[in-house]
């Protein structure tokens, strides 16, 4: 099972990931230098086996070597009875006793170490038995042991000392080839565990390094990236949740203050607005209708004045003026704060008279019907106005096209003019930022687009419940 398997569907914090990630990788090093350290070791006890058994193999050719030079210095005294003959007999007999006991402990084995002792006892009874008392006898002049017959014996003594001694040199040789088997097999085995640790703590550290980007560098950075958002305005960003017990925390912190500055904002929206409904619906029912019953009664009293008094008729008739043009101006103050409009006909109503009343040529095209709730009408309405103003101050437009549709369980407004273009975003601190706060405040999106001289296209999606 993999790092990335094993850490889905658990809620770990960053410090038992990195925890359980360090004693793993431990592990793994530990055991790769266990195996190594057990290679080195044997290495070293295969060279120490091969060393021991290269001196046996030379212990027993240099004991070897005595006896023939036993047999060959005995045989040629026999046959010529001339003592120059007695030298290399004299000196392999003077050299065996300590030959004899370093080929003893040279043996490399239980087995070898019994061979070792029967060639001894062979030597010894060779030399005692046979070879001393043939060379005294000789010595003595006793005629019963002169000739070639008497060297038989020992001939086929030797021979099978020869024979004992290709035994235990086969033998020491078969040991030191299993001993180089066993260490090239072993190397060969340490090689591929190291190897193996290797590739598997590459593939850990591997592993981890993506489980840390995936569960914490790329958090991390989303995390700043949703922050820079979030003081930008954009108040409808949110952090995916993170599996990750630090970051997920942070993660939800984040998401519960981004929903409530949001719902703050639409709060004081929607307060704001009801503060401007009532206010335009106060100047509606309040001031205008008292200047409308003043310019009546002001029209009423001309009425009544005799035609020769010009001075007053005069003066009534600019108090009349001046009283519809209050009129006019509280009727558009009102609409400006809260249009009469959108409560009565909904959104689609207010942008046509919106539209209607634009001094640059204005399209609208209707496809949403339905009426919504005001907060979500008064906030498009708004939006749409905001648009169409900055379209009529700034762009140096001919025309402006206004678009309004349901798709996607959303609003979606469009105002596009063919104005000058290049304007700025809501970041840049223009006109549109205002516009950009409207659109949060609902988890609404904002695009801009406004290529230089090709004109500008504002476009909002709101979300709406079907």
């Amino acid at each position: 099972m993999s790092v990335q398997r094993w850490y889905r569907g658990r809620r770990l914090g960053l410090t038992s990931l990195t925890i359980a990630a360090s004693g793993l990788l431990a592990l793994l090093i530990g055991v790769a230098f266990a195996v190594l350290l057990w290679a080195i070791d044997d290495a070293n006890s295969s060279t120490s086996a091969r060393r021991a058994s290269r001196t046996a193999l030379v212990e027993a050719g240099s004991v070897e070597q005595l006896v023939s030079d036993l047999e060959t210095g005995q045989r040629g005294f026999v046959i010529t009875e001339r003592d120059e003959f007695l030298q290399p007999w004299n000196e392999a007999r003077g050299k065996l006793p300590a030959e004899m006991r370093r080929f003893t402990r040279s043996t490399t084995s239980s087995e070898q170490r019994r061979t070792a002792a029967q060639i001894t006892r062979e030597i010894r009874s060779y030399l005692d038995d046979y070879s001393i008392p043939l060379v005294e006898a000789v010595r003595r002049g006793d005629p019963a042991v002169s000739g070639l017959a008497n060297t038989e014996e020992g001939k086929r003594r030797v021979d099978a000392l020869r024979t004992l001694f290709d035994r235990y040199v086969s033998d020491e040789r078969a040991h030191l080839a299993a001993h180089e088997d066993a260490a090239s097999a072993n190397a060969h085995r340490a090689v591929v565990a190291a190897a193996a640790g290797l590739a598997a703590s590459t593939a850990l550290v591997a592993a981890f390094t993506v489980l840390q980007h995936r569960a914490v560098v790329r958090p991390v950075r989303g995390a700043a990236a949703a922050a820079q958002r979030l003081a930008a305005g954009d108040l409808g960003v949110r952090i995916t949740p993170s599996k990750v017990a630090e970051i997920g925390a942070l993660g939800t912190s984040f998401n519960t203050m981004a929903s409530s500055l949001q719902d703050s904002r639409r709060r004081v929206m929607q307060s704001v607005e009801e503060v401007h409904r009532r206010t335009a619906r106060d100047l509606h029912d309040g001031a205008q209708q008292r200047l409308v019953s003043l310019m009546i009664a002001l029209r009423l009293a001309r009425e009544m004045l005799p035609r020769e008094e010009t001075p007053v008729t005069e003066l009534m008739e600019d108090s009349i003026v001046n009283a519809q043009t209050a009129i006019d101006e509280l009727r558009e103050l009102a609409r400006g704060i809260y249009p009469l409009t959108l409560t009565v006909k909904g959104l689609a109503g207010a942008v046509e008279d919106l539209a209607s009343r634009c001094p640059i040529p204005t399209e609208l095209d209707n496809g949403c019907d339905r009426r919504f709730d005001s907060a979500v009408e008064s906030n498009a309405y708004f939006i749409v106005a905001e648009a169409v103003t900055n379209a009529v101050k700034h762009a140096q437009a001919s025309q402006i096209d206004i678009s309004l549709r349901l798709g996607d369980g959303a609003l979606w407004i469009r105002v596009a003019d063919d104005g000058v273009g290049g304007v700025p975003g809501p970041k840049a601190g223009s006109g549109l930022t205002g516009l950009a706060d409207r659109v949060a405040a609902f988890d609404g999106t904002l695009t801009i687009a406004s290529p230089l001289g090709e004109g500008t296209a504002i476009e909002v999606r709101i979300p709406v419940p079907d």
